[in-house]
């Protein structure tokens, strides 16, 4: 994709749901925010996304404070941020939250045209033997193509 640079993402919400509808998002942040995103200082994992008033908020996701600025200029790195979508996809999102089993998690940060925006997904929790299937599709996928690498280094 051109002129966009992933600052980071969330492997963990891929293990731990299943992922339906992805979104892009704005965010409303600080300057020293924006600085330690540029520098690649953001941590999504135990990021979610919590409506309030209406409204989206993007809630316990790290970004780091800026050095340069001290302690005076800084932020709490753990604020919640507004985040910025048209009405009519705030309220879609809000009626799929409202029903059971239903969250929304950022999946990666990005900057793009110099702007930072968040991907959010609709998800739906995975159970245990979900996750065990996973890994075990996984395995078996790499032990396939190991054995296919071994057979062409034999030919």
């Amino acid at each position: 994709m051109a002129g966009i640079k992933v600052i980071a993402t969330n492997r963990k919400a891929g293990r731990d749901y299943h992922l339906e509808d992805k979104q892009e998002a704005g965010l409303v942040l600080k300057g020293t925010e924006i600085k330690s995103i540029r520098a690649g200082r953001v941590n999504l994992s135990d990021g979610y996304v919590q409506p309030r008033d209406g409204e989206l908020w993007l809630v316990n996701v790290h970004i780091a404070p800026y050095d340069p600025a001290g302690q005076y200029y800084g932020h709490d790195p753990l604020r919640p941020r507004k985040l910025l979508l048209h009405r009519r996809e705030i309220d879609r999102l809000l009626s799929r939250i409202v029903e059971r089993g239903y969250t929304v998690v950022p999946t990666r940060m990005y900057l793009k045209g110099g702007r930072a925006k968040i991907e959010i997904a609709l998800a739906r929790g995975k159970h245990k033997y979900d996750k065990r299937q996973a890994i075990a599709e996984r395995t078996a996928r790499r032990d396939v193509e190991r054995a296919l690498k071994e057979r062409d280094r034999q030919r």
